[in-house]
C-alpha cells in the first residue's frame, strides 16, 4: 500500500525568492512563506496573531524554466504543496533551534506582490505547462542528504 505525506500550505512570501546552484546541475529555490493564524483572546477581547514561517525550495535541474522567479517576490500570496521535514541547527548562542522546511511538488500563484505585473493568462499549474520542467521534478535526479 502506497502511502502520501504531504503538506499544503497558504501563505505570504517574506521575502523574494533566491537562487542557489547545488551539485550535479541541479539549483535550489528557497523562500520563506509566513502563516498567520488569528483568533480572538477569550479572556481579553484582543485580537491575537501567531506567525509560523515555512522556509520552501523548489528543487530544479540547472537550465530549466525559471519563470516562477518573476512571481516568487516578498508579499505574494502563493499556494504550496509538497513533502515536509524539520530540520535543527544550533545558534551562536548555543541554543538549538528547529525549524520547518517544505520540499515543494508544485506552486501556485494566488496574488502577485505589488511589485510583480501579472495576467490572468499566468497559471503555473495550466494543462499546457509541463509541471517538471516548470517546478523541478525530483524523479529526473538523486538529491543526497548533504544536499537538504
Amino acid at each position: 500500500m502506497a502511502t502520501v505525506f504531504e503538506t499544503r500550505l497558504i501563505g505570504n512570501l517574506g521575502k523574494d525568492a533566491t537562487v542557489r546552484k547545488m551539485d550535479r546541475g541541479v539549483v535550489a529555490i528557497n523562500f520563506p512563506v509566513a502563516h498567520n493564524k488569528n483568533w480572538r483572546d477569550k479572556r481579553t477581547g484582543e485580537s491575537r496573531t501567531k506567525t509560523t514561517w515555512v522556509n520552501c525550495t523548489i528543487w530544479k535541474k540547472e537550465g530549466s524554466n525559471m519563470r516562477i522567479l518573476d512571481f516568487l517576490k516578498s508579499g505574494a500570496l502563493v499556494e504550496v504543496v509538497g513533502t515536509p521535514y524539520a530540520k535543527a541547527f544550533q545558534q551562536e548562542d548555543e541554543t538549538i533551534k528547529t525549524e520547518i522546511r517544505l520540499n515543494i511538488a508544485r506552486t501556485n500563484i494566488l496574488r502577485s506582490s505589488k511589485n510583480t505585473s501579472t495576467s490572468s493568462d499566468d497559471n503555473f499549474n495550466g494543462e499546457d505547462d509541463n509541471n517538471d520542467e516548470v517546478y523541478g521534478a525530483m524523479d529526473d535526479f538523486t538529491l543526497n542528504e548533504d544536499d537538504f
